[in-house]
């Protein structure tokens, strides 16, 4: 199965909510980043172990580790999760960031350093999520 059919299953499987709020997350995301590299991920690691909620990627980062070890990952990542929606938003080296320049302006929200989680898209000003993505999309490899 390629990651577009993951990537489809994964969406096609969540309660009608997440998956019209995913469904439009996915595109609204490919629109601001069109040759961005997609990934799935299915939350299991190298022992086939469940570490956390499948997601879907979208562009490419490097993650350096504390130890010096480095990592291509996604830029941009959305999730299901228990309550609603996570939008990962990585690379950017300041942790206060997100939380600072959009953690008010955002809506119904919680914003950490690289998170923004909400139960419904309407809940959020989309519009705002868009600025975030498209500065992380603006940050180096």
């Amino acid at each position: 199965m390629n990651i577009q059919e993951q990537i489809y299953e994964y969406i096609a499987a969540q309660s009608d909510q997440k998956r019209s709020d995913l469904q439009e997350l996915h595109h609204l995301i490919l629109e601001l980043m069109p040759d961005s590299k997609l990934w799935f991920l299915d939350g299991k690691n190298d022992e086939g172990k469940t570490v956390s909620n499948p997601n879907i990627g979208y562009g490419l980062c490097t993650i350096q580790y504390a130890d010096g070890k480095t990592r291509e990952f996604y830029r941009i990542g959305i999730s299901a999760n228990t309550t609603g929606i996570s939008v990962y938003i990585m690379g950017i080296d300041d942790k206060t960031y997100l939380t600072r320049t959009f953690g008010e302006k955002i809506g119904k929200a919680s914003v950490t350093g690289y998170c923004i989680k909400f139960k419904t898209l309407k809940d959020i000003n989309i519009d705002v999520l868009k600025e975030a993505i498209q500065y992380a999309y603006q940050q180096k490899p």
